[in-house]
């Protein structure tokens, strides 16, 4: 390495001093962080000298594209300075102000990829591009979760050692003395810049994916690097990334999958809407509340083997409901929980349709609902601004109640908007109320809309369950703030207590509640798809409107309300992807994705898309949770491939609606 830089430092001439300093330090400290990460994932990654050395060399050229951007901006500022001007004062305000800066930015985002890692076990990936946007909740979660008056000062001192370090080797002197020709300016200025143009347009955040092992991966990359790769991939043609079928054929497979003894479908051959047609056709119209919980994966429950104890209640509630033992989330993030239950569709590739523009006036959940009469309602302890979540109910038939801070509704949404008023709060972080304050709050409405005789679907979203983990004092026996635990015993708690509530209404009787997760705690694992952390609760109580069964089908979060629609024996026009898991003729699957890679899972057998058309197979070993490769089976990725384009074909022809 050291012989390495001292080449590299004969290239460069003294008027370079600074940024060869600077990217000498860049590249050592990425270096550690590597090892860092190494030593964290030690039991889970796959350690051997070939592996060790791919990593860090993967991971050393993705350094060197980092730099290329650093390298162009700097030599584009030393080829447009005369030369007259070099040390002068503002040749040295503008090269002391803006190390100093850039030192703190890149300090700042190794302290940031830790914290990351942390939480989601990557590198910087879409959900960091996301909190760019979202900036409020993600401050004030920084501030909850973290001593930042550690953390602050810490990032101050290390950057003033290093910035003391190049005073100290005299490289600004060098920076400030050295008059270098403009031809000699002009030549590196124009191999930087063709460096960087061969690392945007040659090597993308796929290059480093190179292991089966998902951890050797995420070492491999560089933060910075994958952050901007994720803001320019922000959304993904499926054609382009993904291996494709004709559309025909895609239809007809998947077409195929949804046939039903009581299904007809109503358009034409490159469409899915049908009529589901119950030989009963109840015009029984029961309440729904709808919880969507944040984060609850199954292995929180005592029921799936927890010894902590942490949701005594909704394991008592499962014994009085119809329980889904074999359901799993579509996602790893609450917008595509969000999509899997109110669209009924997979999880398309890049960014959830919630977040997506053009997502207003598609047939979802709430048009079934009105179809019959109801009423439907959003409910959110945050702004519904963040991950755009008022737009899309507001746009798709809910009113909307939140903590809104100022933030309005476009025009275009034709929606009621409630604002959460500060007198309706007990307790509040960064996401949003506590939940037991945002079930206060939902009770109120139920309440008003029964007066009206008006049946309601009643739709919640959850925030307790979220780091910084904080809840009110003195609810559980677990203090606020110390981990998921808490977290996960008060959001159990907090259902408790709405059902001591709501029992004693004169609802509660004609209403069916519904318990589900948005996804589970974390997804990560060293395979593509950790398929364990995709295992969540479904939970439908309806005291003598819903009979108590366990179910051990395989099924997902898709399937739920056309469940719930087959329990009622309604007749209604889907537009879903998911069927009613109790039907005589259904068929178990599971669809689950990240942000690039998508999977099908039938029995035992998992099948994934990805992003490069990479198709791989198979099987899971519930015992272990590992994936253990198999032959392709073309039939079987077709069958895979189908369910994903045709939901893309969908939405991007205005299908969906």
């Amino acid at each position: 390495m050291k012989i390495f830089f001292m080449k590299i430092g004969h290239f460069f001439s003294k008027r370079q001093a600074v940024l060869v300093g600077f990217s000498k330090w860049f590249l050592l400290f990425s270096l550690l962080l590597r090892i860092v990460f190494l030593i964290w994932q030690l039991t889970d990654i796959n350690l051997s000298i070939i592996s060790c050395f791919k990593i860090l060399g993967t991971g050393f050229i993705f350094d060197i594209g980092v730099l290329s951007f650093l390298f162009v901006l700097s030599n584009m500022y030393l080829l447009v300075l005369p030369k007259k001007w070099v040390g002068n004062l503002l040749d040295k305000f503008f090269i002391y102000f803006g190390t100093a800066i850039t030192l703190l930015i890149f300090v700042f985002t190794f302290f940031a990829e830790i914290t990351f890692w942390e939480e989601f076990k990557c590198r910087f990936n879409f959900v960091a591009v996301d909190y760019l946007i979202y900036t409020f909740e993600v401050v004030q979660n920084i501030h909850e979760s973290y001593p930042l008056y550690l953390l602050i000062p810490s990032m101050v001192f290390i950057s003033a050692i290093i910035y003391y370090y190049f005073y100290k080797k005299e490289l600004f002197n060098q920076t400030f003395t050295d008059k270098v020709t403009f031809k000699n300016r002009f030549l590196h200025f124009i191999i930087s810049i063709s460096v960087m143009l061969f690392y945007i347009y040659f090597i993308s955040n796929s290059n480093a994916e190179w292991s089966k092992n998902r951890y050797n991966n995420e070492i491999s990359k560089a933060g910075i690097y994958s952050f901007f790769a994720e803001l320019r991939n922000n959304k993904l043609d499926f054609k382009t990334f993904y291996s494709s079928i004709s559309d025909k054929e895609a239809f007809k497979l998947v077409r195929s999958n949804l046939k039903e003894d009581n299904a007809q479908f109503i358009s034409d051959e490159y469409s899915i809407k049908r009529t589901l047609s119950d030989s009963l056709n109840s015009n029984s119209k029961p309440n729904v509340i709808f919880i969507l919980m944040e984060s609850m994966s199954a292995s929180f429950m005592s029921r799936y083997d927890n010894e902590n104890n942490i949701t005594p209640f909704l394991d008592s509630i499962a014994k009085q409901s119809l329980v889904f033992d074999n359901l799993y989330a579509t996602g790893n993030r609450t917008v595509r929980g969000m999509e899997a239950v109110t669209l009924s569709i997979p999880p398309t590739p890049g960014q959830s349709i919630v977040k997506r523009q053009n997502n207003a006036n598609l047939y979802t959940i709430s048009n079934v609902f009105k179809d019959k009469g109801y009423q439907c309602n959003f409910f959110y302890g945050g702004d519904g601004y963040f991950d755009n979540m008022n737009a899309f109910y507001g746009g798709n038939g809910f009113d909307i109640y939140d903590r809104g801070r100022g933030s309005i509704l476009s025009d275009a949404i034709k929606t009621t908007r409630h604002n959460i008023e500060d007198t309706e709060v007990t307790f509040e972080n960064a996401w949003g109320i506590c939940d037991e304050d945002i079930y206060k709050k939902m009770i109120k409405v139920a309440d008003e809309y029964d007066k009206k005789r008006t049946p309601f679907l009643n739709f919640i979203m959850t925030t307790s369950n979220h780091r910084p983990y904080t809840y009110p004092n003195n609810k559980i026996d677990i203090p606020s703030g110390t981990g998921r635990d808490g977290a996960v015993k008060y959001a159990d708690f907090a259902i408790q207590q709405l059902f001591k509530v709501a029992i004693n209404k004169p609802w509660f009787k004609n209403t069916i509640f519904v318990f589900v997760a948005d996804h589970c705690a974390s997804s990560a694992g060293k395979d593509e798809i950790d398929v364990k952390n995709y295992h969540i609760p479904a939970i439908i109580y309806g005291s003598k409107l819903i009979q108590p069964r366990e179910v051990s089908k395989l099924c997902s979060q898709i399937d739920i309300f056309p469940t719930i629609f087959g329990q009622l024996k309604w007749s209604y026009t889907s537009n879903f992807f998911g069927t009613n898991v109790l039907a005589k003729n259904y068929k178990e699957r599971a669809l689950m994705g990240t942000y690039l890679k998508l999977a099908h899972k039938k029995d035992n057998h998992i099948n994934i898309i990805s992003n490069q058309k990479v198709n791989s197979s198979y099987i899971w070993n519930s015992v272990t949770n590992h994936l253990q490769p198999i032959p392709l089976n073309q039939s079987k990725i077709k069958e895979t491939i189908s369910l994903y384009q045709v939901a893309d074909y969908l939405y991007l022809n205005e299908k969906l609606r």
